[in-house]
């Protein structure tokens, strides 16, 4: 089996329309880790994705009377404009469903290339569905994003360029995972030739799909999965790439968001390329791999696997970049209600940069504090913490509190005084409209809104922050509204931070 894929990808057509990207060398991150690091430049294929190999090879080898009918594809990003520019490099007609959820910009650009796009659910899996119903209807040929022989070959096509780019020493190659198509390919190809060379998927914590297969030594599908790195937001690793995965990679690594958002960073001051989530989530594992191993002189490289990335996420990606590189911590800290307090505190957390600064009168005992403050190095937080505690301030390290960084920080404002069975849940909404209407209209008048806060950073889900009061006789009609809803929910009325700030 191994040989027959060394054989598609050496006979592979997909320089017909992709290029050969360089394996760019990265000072700046080579001397800041001591290791020598390449990134392979994936962002420079003319739909700025890896994607447009594997697409462009599965329908090279498709018959002529089959590509006359016309092929089809569920994406809704990258491989879609993959699909969408080999049509028209090969003259066929293509029809690209994608969720309503979808950004403008990415839509645009696969009708840019002159494909049909439809428009229909708001989830991937709402749009596979749907294609595979046009499948049947029309006869087009479904071209799958990773669970395809010819689609696994023209990525695999990544491998051999770095092969023949590289020709001396090397460590490790890191690989995103989304469906595992590519790090199928690029396994297989670096496996065969060079089977010393580490193979290391990474995936982001709340997406890992191929992580969770390995370790249960079968595919699973995850509950949910996250939308952040949302070009691999899989919820069940492919077929074949699966039983590639299975001999050819090493492990596979978790990265959170907030690394995803410093190697975007790294990468950007490095290049002056800014890419998405998934580009740079090789990246972060790579990072995370050099202090786990503590390596020295290592010879790493990493795939930047695109740059479709939405400007007005960019702000987003800038608040928590400084938290994935260990420069801010996030803290809560109780302190006296009472003249002076402020400035002593100051004084305890000494000639530390403060980056954010929350309070609000709250009573005439204890005020809670919201601090943000400047590290310089990974160690910097738990001294600091120490050091306040010696002094008697109860702190609390928020650092790693999803909610705290989303919502908290935004809205620290203090206490309510009358407020009777608030239920506090953290919902992901599909940001198209008439997402809030929805959810509403669902609850009715039964409950009380007590509490909204709502983000958007530019991907297809917001982020909101709901209290609803709720008599305890009602929880069973609480829960059962909830399971309904359809929306990605997590109870938060134990965390920390809204009992600190808002309860």
């Amino acid at each position: 089996m191994e040989q027959t894929y060394i054989k598609k990808i050496l006979k592979t057509r997909v320089y017909e329309v992709a290029k050969k990207t360089p394996l760019d060398y990265a000072t700046n991150l080579s001397r800041r880790f001591n290791n020598h690091i390449w990134i392979k430049r994936e962002d420079l294929q003319p739909v700025f994705s890896f994607k447009l190999r594997g697409a462009y090879n599965k329908m090279a080898n498709l018959s002529e009377d089959i590509l006359a009918k016309g092929v089809i594809a569920a994406s809704a990003g990258n491989h879609a404009q993959g699909v969408a520019l080999s049509a028209a490099k090969l003259k066929i007609p293509a029809t690209i469903v994608m969720p309503k959820t979808t950004p403008e910009i990415k839509v645009a650009a696969v009708q840019s290339w002159g494909a049909e796009v439809v428009l229909h659910g708001t989830t991937y899996d709402d749009a596979s569905k749907y294609a595979q119903q046009l499948v049947e209807q029309q006869g087009l040929s479904y071209i799958h994003p990773y669970d395809d022989e010819d689609v696994i070959a023209g990525q695999g096509t990544i491998g051999m360029e770095i092969l023949h780019e590289h020709s001396g020493k090397l460590d490790a190659i890191f690989v995103p995972v989304g469906g595992g198509g590519l790090i199928a390919g690029v396994a297989t190809y670096i496996k065969y030739l060079r089977p010393e060379v580490k193979v290391i998927g990474v995936e982001p914590d709340d997406a890992g799909c191929l992580h969770a297969a390995l370790k249960a030594q079968e595919r699973v599908i995850l509950d949910q999965v996250g939308i952040f790195a949302d070009g691999v937001a899989v919820r069940q690793v492919g077929k074949l790439p699966f039983e590639i995965a299975r001999t050819h990679v090493d492990e596979v690594l978790l990265v959170n968001t907030d690394e995803i958002c410093a190697a975007i960073k790294d990468i950007f001051e490095e290049t002056r390329t800014i890419t998405e989530p998934a580009g740079a989530l090789a990246l972060a594992g790579l990072k995370q791999f050099i202090a786990r191993e503590n390596c020295n002189g290592c010879h790493l490289i990493t795939i930047a696997s695109g740059a479709n990335m939405n400007f007005d996420r960019l702000g987003y990606v800038t608040e928590r970049t400084e938290i994935g590189e260990k420069r801010e911590a996030l803290m809560a800290v109780t302190i006296p209600e009472r003249l002076g307090s402020f400035r002593q505190f100051c004084h305890a957390v000494g000639q530390h940069f403060i980056t954010e600064f929350n309070y609000r009168y709250a009573d005439d005992e204890k005020a809670y504090l919201f601090v943000g403050v400047r590290l310089n190095d990974g160690l910097e937080k738990d001294r600091l913490i120490a050091k306040l505690r010696d002094k008697e301030y109860p702190v609390i390290d928020m650092t790693d509190n999803e909610m705290a960084k989303s919502h908290i920080r935004h809205m620290v404002g203090g206490h309510t005084q009358s407020l009777a069975n608030e239920r506090l849940y953290r919902f992901e909404f599909p940001e198209r409209p008439g997402a809030l209407l929805h959810f509403l209209t669902r609850m009715g008048q039964r409950w009380n809104i007590s509490l909204f806060h709502y983000r958007n950073h530019g991907a297809a889900y917001g982020r909101i922050l709901v209290g609803i009061q709720v008599p305890d006789e009602q929880l069973n009609e609480l829960q059962n509204f909830l399971e309904n809803l359809g929306y990605p929910y997590w109870g938060e009325a134990n965390n920390p931070a809204y009992q600190l700030f808002l309860n």
